[in-house]
């Protein structure tokens, strides 16, 4: 009886061993399986972060493409509207005598000079009004007349475009009332009695940022509409 007591005592220090190693596989064990789950998890990180760099950058690119676009429609908007906005930068007064339509020296200097002021200028239109004696068709069929005497001139002896000219016959009225019309409604405009052409020369704000005002002009800061 005494033999076999002594028995398990004597495994005792060998089991001991067996179970400290065992611990020690399963330290290394899960150790290896924290190392690896910590790479794993850095890993994620690493990409996590990436992606969010990325996502970043790609946000910056889509808001600086925004933003170009947005500064491309304000451009647009810019010169649309400017294609319609025209400023009046000269302006002659023509005379005719009674009965005549024949250009007189000071009327051909004037024109000379009007159409020297735009050679080599883009996005400009001439006016012209015209005024002469005469009730009812009478009258506008003299002042159209005076008007055609001053585009002809232009065009054969400046080669101003046609297109670029625009006219209208007022007949024996006015362009605008008078002062005294103006504060007596009732009071009709006074019919003219000489016989005279008005022309403008209205330029283009958008050509105007390209080319310098015609010799002479004095620039008006409100746009006009043709």
């Amino acid at each position: 009886m005494g033999e076999e007591t002594d028995r398990p005592d004597q495994r005792s220090p060998q089991r001991t061993d067996q179970v400290n190693a065992k611990n020690s596989t399963d330290i290394r064990d899960v150790d290896s399986r924290a190392q690896a789950g910590i790479q794993k998890a850095q890993a994620a990180a690493d990409q996590a972060n990436q992606t969010a760099q990325a996502a970043t950058q790609s946000a910056q690119s889509a808001n600086n493409t925004a933003s170009q676009a947005s500064n491309h429609v304000t451009s647009i908007n810019g010169t649309v509207q400017g294609l319609d906005q025209y400023k009046q930068i000269t302006d002659v007064e023509l005379t005719f005598k009674a009965g005549s339509t024949m250009l007189s020296d000071d009327a051909k200097q004037k024109l000379d000079q009007l159409a020297q002021s735009l050679t080599g200028r883009q996005g400009y239109i001439v006016e012209m009004d015209a005024q002469a004696p005469g009730n009812g068709a009478l009258g506008i069929q003299n002042s159209q007349r005076l008007n055609d005497v001053v585009k002809r001139y232009l065009v054969t002896d400046h080669q101003i475009p046609v297109y670029r000219m625009h006219t209208v016959a007022l007949g024996n009225m006015q362009a605008t009332p008078t002062e005294q019309a103006s504060a007596d409604q009732s009071t009709k405009p006074t019919p003219v009695r000489t016989r005279s052409v008005h022309v403008r020369v209205m330029e283009n704000s958008l050509a105007a940022q390209g080319t310098a005002s015609p010799q002479g002009a004095t620039p008006s800061t409100s746009p006009v509409q043709p």
